[in-house]
């Protein structure tokens, strides 16, 4: 009965399997299979396996703004805004006109109207010749208007017109910079590593500096080392654009098999997977399965789409993905170093399922000699009786466990 009673327990133990022992997460091919609806999950989602394909598609949707923005051509002629202060120089042809009425007065047959801003309306006022449409206009287009408005009161009228002062078309440079402001926006174009060098530069000049810009209403944000390292980033800055640095820590996690879990920064403005494993001390050479890395992020429908995942069984904007990595083939790390991580990614590496079995076996051994414990006193006890009574007898001890 006794035994019976003990083959039940190891039974039982056994269809438990390694569920019943520690661990870290799920084993490898747990992951691939409730990926594919084998075995119910909390929150379901999409397992893809890393490819040079994969990692192309990825790359196309790495935050730059030479893709966030399609205007990347440097500004055109400058063009007169309200608020914007304007100069008038009018000239004739000879002396006693409708401005140089009086000969010796002043050098030169010229006059030269008051600075005026550009009001509400986008006018300016010139003597003679009334409102003249100033907004939205370069400075030589104002100049002919006016010309044509004093053809026929003014001698062989001439006017030249320039910007007095640009309260218009500025471009914006705001956060971790020394010296934040509004700059005027150089008719010539100027990049905005530009505007960045005229704020007085960036106050951080580490690894975790972002940079922000904005143009009507769309924004894009880019590490400043993108800026440095990749020149096509480095885009021309338009009037009304907003620039703005700040500091933000990019960081992941690692789990299971790992060299070393917890929480690791970037310490770069670029990371590929294969560094981010080599910082956490690589794989756990006792424990980990190089065939099951796993990467966990959010993507949108349109990149999970891409990736070839059915987007129909997901509800919301963002797919939960694991990406899986097999390290056990040669060409893996090569695929590793070319897969950018992201902030916030996971990285778990499950363990070997020869250490799962092995876990198992040091936990039966352990249930197996606590279960003997008892019987192997009881029997003892009745030995030592015996042989105080002159019997010969034998001790049993119990068997050491194996250690793990």
């Amino acid at each position: 009965m006794r035994n019976f009673a003990l083959t039940s327990v190891l039974l039982a133990l056994l269809v438990g399997g390694c569920s019943t022992v520690p661990a870290s997460g799920p084993q490898g091919i747990d992951v691939e299979k409730q990926s594919e609806g084998g075995v119910p999950v909390s929150m379901p989602y999409a397992s893809v396996d890393v490819s040079p394909s994969i990692i192309k598609v990825l790359g196309e949707y790495t935050p730059r703004l030479s893709n966030a923005f399609a205007n990347r051509s440097p500004p055109k002629a400058f063009r007169f805004g309200i608020g914007d202060m304007v100069s008038v120089t009018i000239f004739e042809a000879a002396a006693g006109g409708l401005f140089t009425s009086e000969t010796g007065v002043r050098a030169g047959n010229f006059v030269t109207i008051p600075n005026q801003a550009v009001d509400q309306n986008g006018n300016i006022t010139v003597p003679y010749a009334g409102a003249v449409r100033a907004k939205g206009r370069t400075p030589p287009d104002v100049g002919a208007s006016i010309v044509d408005r004093l053809k026929g009161r003014a001698l062989e009228p001439q006017v030249v017109v320039t910007l007095a002062q640009q309260n218009t078309s500025l471009v914006s440079v705001l956060g971790d910079v020394r010296t934040a402001g509004r700059f005027p926006a150089n008719p010539s174009g100027e990049r905005i590593l530009d505007y960045i060098a005229r704020a007085g530069g960036p106050m951080n000049q580490g690894y975790d500096l972002w940079v922000s810009l904005e143009r009507n209403n769309h924004r894009a944000s880019v590490p400043f080392g993108a800026l440095l390292y990749e020149p096509s980033n480095n885009i021309y800055a338009l009037p009304n654009d907003a620039i703005y640095l700040f500091t933000q820590p990019q960081t992941f996690l690692t789990f299971g098999a790992a060299g070393q879990q917890g929480q690791f920064k970037f310490e770069a403005w670029r990371l590929s997977l294969a560094e981010a494993i080599g910082k956490n001390q690589g794989l756990n050479d006792s424990r980990a399965d190089p065939s099951f890395v796993f990467l966990y992020r959010g993507e949108t429908r349109e990149v999970a789409a891409r990736l070839g995942v059915d987007c129909n069984h997901f509800e919301g904007p963002i797919i939960p993905v694991i990406y899986h990595l097999n390290l056990r083939d040669p060409s893996g790390y090569f695929l590793a170093q070319n897969f950018e991580m992201r902030n916030k990614d996971i990285i778990y590496t499950s363990n070997a399922s020869m250490v799962e079995t092995t876990k198992f076996l040091v936990f039966l051994r352990t249930i197996m000699a606590t279960a003997n414990d008892p019987i192997i006193y009881a029997t003892n006890a009745n030995i030592l009786k015996s042989s105080l009574s002159g019997t010969p007898t034998t001790i049993i001890t119990t068997p050491t466990p194996i250690q793990r």
